[in-house]
């Protein structure tokens, strides 16, 4: 399972910038795989990603901005979505991923 963040690298939007730096830093600190992919600079990639948003995801005017997350072809959400699933710690399951379980540290304090 590849997870999919299409994402505009040469955006002019302050706003988008930063939404994408933030699932990204996120994918990276959690050591999740994923692929970025450019849609200023591969068409096909562009329109592939327009027409695989569901019909109820599309905005009222224009196209849909990024980021825009997919768990292999599957559509999972753009950003506002993905912060939702961020501040309800469901981000796993948003994405189609089995959660990982916090690994238990055992901290052993000893007399000096």
């Amino acid at each position: 399972m590849v997870i999919r963040l299409f994402v505009a690298s040469s955006s002019g939007s302050v706003a988008i910038k930063k939404r994408q730096q933030d699932v990204v830093r996120f994918l990276e600190a959690n050591r999740i795989d994923f692929e970025e992919v450019d849609i200023t600079m591969l068409e096909e990639q562009r329109q592939w990603m327009y027409k695989n948003i569901p019909q109820e995801r599309q905005p009222a005017q224009g196209n849909p901005l990024p980021p825009q997350i997919f768990s292999d072809d599957q559509y999972c959400g753009d950003y506002d979505c993905f912060f939702e699933a961020k501040e309800s710690n469901t981000v796993f399951s948003f994405l189609g991923l089995k959660p990982r379980l916090a690994s238990k540290v055992n901290i052993v304090f000893s007399d000096i």
